[in-house]
């Protein structure tokens, strides 16, 4: 498995675990496991961390499907190389970045920390057209 691969899946790895996070949060809560297993008809009251959790998966969850494309069309077209490799990489470390920046509550550095994550999948968009 090629390194841009690894981190394909590393990131989507890091997708399906965030909810054990926000999970976490909820379960915390009074009543939280039976709202949980039940059918989330009432709102619980969970603290900001939580939300923002949630928020950070959403937000991958959208970012997910275009960074695989990338990663995907560059070995399908062969275009797969070293700066895919760290196109990749980039996207994966700064996505990590951006969970832990979001669920702390850091604003303007969050907000860097998903530019960053795209600026590696802009390398890997200008090998396919390389």
């Amino acid at each position: 498995m090629t390194k841009d691969i690894l981190m394909l899946v590393a990131t989507a790895l890091l997708c399906l675990g965030i909810p054990f996070i926000y999970g976490t949060g909820r379960f915390m809560q009074p009543g939280g496991f039976a709202w949980a297993a039940g059918n989330r008809e009432t709102p619980l009251s969970v603290p900001a961390w939580t939300q923002r959790a949630v928020r950070e998966h959403a937000n991958l969850v959208e970012n997910l499907a275009p960074f695989a494309i990338l990663v995907l069309a560059a070995h399908i077209s062969g275009k797969a190389n070293d700066v895919t490799e760290l196109g990749a990489t980039i996207f994966f470390w700064g996505r990590v970045a951006h969970l832990g920046l979001y669920i702390a509550g850091v604003k303007y550095f969050r907000t860097l920390a998903w530019f960053g994550a795209w600026g590696g999948g802009v390398l890997i968009l200008v090998q396919l057209f390389s």
